[in-house]
């Protein structure tokens, strides 16, 4: 019998990457990575966190798509696996939002999420 290991996963929509690419070219920072977070808080027991890193840690997951870079902690990552990062421009603004499988409910501005 073999041990069977599934690598978690972040997807990266080419919409997101494109925008995470203009944001670091504004910033004027070449090795500027996006640092997505979850954290206890928000309307729905987990909040989304973003902000700009230049630094992958320990236990950071560093996933590429398009040439960008977007890192998350280990634990983030139980949370986020399977998901999408998206960025989405509408007649209600523009965002990054996350499409994720394992949120069974989330609030309405979509920035927080309960398991």
């Amino acid at each position: 019998m073999s041990d069977v290991t599934t690598e978690r996963m972040l997807r990266i929509s080419d919409s997101a990457a494109e925008r995470i690419a203009t944001l670091v070219q504004m910033e004027g920072k070449p090795g500027m990575m996006l640092r997505l977070t979850v954290s206890g808080g928000g309307c729905s027991g987990f909040q989304y966190g973003f902000n700009f890193d230049d630094a992958v840690n320990a236990d950071d997951h560093l996933f590429e798509h398009n040439g960008i870079k977007v890192v998350t902690d280990d634990c983030s990552l139980d949370l986020l696996d399977g998901a999408m990062l998206d960025y989405v421009e509408d007649l209600m603004g523009a965002s990054f939002q996350i499409k994720n499988p394992n949120a069974k409910s989330s609030c309405g501005c979509g920035s927080s999420f309960a398991v």
